[in-house]
């Protein structure tokens, strides 16, 4: 069936009002811009608060310094000439399968100070890969990363690395690691979120500080700043964030404004870039949501999709 023009026109009106995004004046003191508005009604800026900024720089160390065997004494006998050769020897052990040569190469990388070396040991000790898993030594090596390097550019690959390092250390501060120093504090998660979603611009820090304000966790609850977190996070792309934001505005309420098609557009640009092994729910909301909607709005929804795609394949 054919749309209507007026839906169309309006629908198009909406999405070109969130094309703006916030920029960051790296030549000043570093206080983010709050989020804009979501389209579809006028809301409110969130009042100035004082926990709103940064994580202060002199705040102090996040952890203590890594309690690995490299973060403290050299190795016995230096087996690389350098990081970037430690690295090729990474690479070379584990596509051979020695994750015991593989670890011991980055530990040596990241003793060196390589940033993408102590990354990678933090989520190789996160997650157990060729190495017991050890969430406080993961905890320590990202602390690390955060505190040495809280002002490296945004944008940049070693900005995009550190960015994702205070994303973890949110999680670990949101769960805690059990039977270590490291407690649950939704406060310090909060921290953790805010500066990699404002300074970073980090699509996965605002996706989590987004659900923080949904859900009132470490931060009053505010549906609306968790729209407006929420839709920067959908507009780089993270699957996730569009698929909750495109629900939020087909339900509406709690002061986020109703707006069907738009949500169904999100829900559908979720369901095209969801990871079905590992987020199922996207697309159970998806199929959910339009199986609900009528002829219409569908068509509508998936008609500006379209033109979305068309917008980012021009960028």
């Amino acid at each position: 069936m054919r749309i209507s023009e007026a839906i169309i026109a309006g629908a198009l009106l909406a999405l070109g009002c969130q094309s703006a995004a916030w920029a960051q004046n790296a030549s000043v003191e570093r206080v983010p811009l709050p989020p804009l508005p979501i389209p579809g009604a006028a809301l409110p800026e969130p009042e100035v608060e004082s926990r709103a900024a940064p994580v202060p720089l002199s705040r102090g160390v996040i952890a203590p310094a890594p309690s690995g065997p490299a973060a403290h004494t050299a190795l016995p006998i230096a087996p690389f000439s350098s990081a970037r050769d430690a690295l090729k020897a990474w690479m070379r052990d584990s596509t051979a399968g020695d994750q015991a040569g593989a670890v011991k190469a980055l530990e040596y990388a990241a003793a060196q100070g390589h940033l993408a070396a102590q990354f990678k040991l933090g989520r190789v000790y996160a997650s157990g890969d060729g190495v017991p898993t050890n969430d406080l030594k993961a905890f320590e090596y990202f602390s690390k990363i955060a505190d040495e390097n809280a002002d490296e550019i945004p944008g940049t690959s070693d900005g995009r690395i550190v960015a994702a390092a205070f994303v973890a250390l949110g999680g670990y501060f949101l769960d805690g690691v059990k039977g270590t120093y490291v407690k649950p504090n939704p406060d310090r998660a909060f921290d953790m979120f805010h500066y990699a979603a404002s300074y970073f611009g980090d699509p996965d820090g605002q996706y989590n500080l987004a659900r923080l304000y949904l859900n009132g966790t470490g931060v009053a609850r505010d549906p609306r700043q968790a729209a407006r977190w929420m839709k920067l996070a959908a507009e780089k792309g993270h699957a996730p964030a569009r698929a909750v934001f495109g629900d939020m505005l087909l339900r509406g309420g709690d002061g986020v404004p109703r707006h069907p098609i738009m949500g169904l557009m999100w829900l559908a640009l979720a369901r095209e870039g969801a990871d079905t092994a590992r987020e199922g729910w996207i697309v159970e909301r998806y199929d959910a949501a339009f199986a609900n909607a009528s002829a219409g709005d569908r068509t509508a929804a998936l008609a500006l999709a379209e033109r979305q795609h068309g917008r980012a394949e021009r960028r």
